[in-house]
């Protein structure tokens, strides 16, 4: 899901935080093998972040498609595999068990209320089992260099109300 240039922003973005720890176009791998091609189900999240500020990891990506269908795609297969990708990342990158982890989505705030629906959707579907946290969603508009501190950004700018509470911080 690569969107090259802008992705560069949004990387750079999180390393201006320094509780965050950025592996970028880190590949998930649900069943373990010398070779992600042939073992299965596997992604190359955009960004895979952990925070040791608040002892969370996030599944960073990030688009700017017009409907993000390919977004779309990714966070409903990781529904279908959530508890195989949590134990993958403990697994191959040494992560904590017990740290939450969810996607964090960097969209163009026109798609904020695409992805939300989409994402009450994937929750509704699933049902109670295994479900896809509540993702983080930050618009690109906030992330251009010049909207934050890039030596020390600490939390976000206010963020628009077409985005819920829950996913917000």
């Amino acid at each position: 899901m690569s969107t090259s240039n802008y992705e560069d922003v949004v990387i750079e973005y999180l390393r201006a935080d320094r509780a965050l720890f950025v592996n970028t176009e880190c590949c998930i791998e649900l069943n373990e093998a010398p070779n992600p091609d042939s073992s299965g189900p596997h992604w190359y999240c955009d960004a895979v972040v952990v925070d040791f500020r608040d002892a969370a990891v996030f599944l960073c990506e990030v688009t700017f498609a017009n409907p993000p269908q390919s977004l779309y795609k990714r966070l409903s297969d990781w529904t279908a595999n959530w508890a195989g990708v949590c134990a993958a990342l403990a697994r191959d990158c040494h992560l904590p068990s017990d740290w939450q982890v969810r996607p964090w989505l960097f969209v163009p705030e026109e798609q904020v209320e695409w992805i939300v629906r989409r994402v009450r959707e994937l929750q509704r579907d699933a049902g109670s089992s295994e479900q896809l946290p509540e993702p983080r969603i930050t618009p690109l508009e906030l992330v251009q260099p010049w909207k934050y501190k890039s030596w020390n950004r600490e939390g976000e700018q206010a963020k628009p109300p077409t985005i819920p509470e829950s996913m917000r911080v």
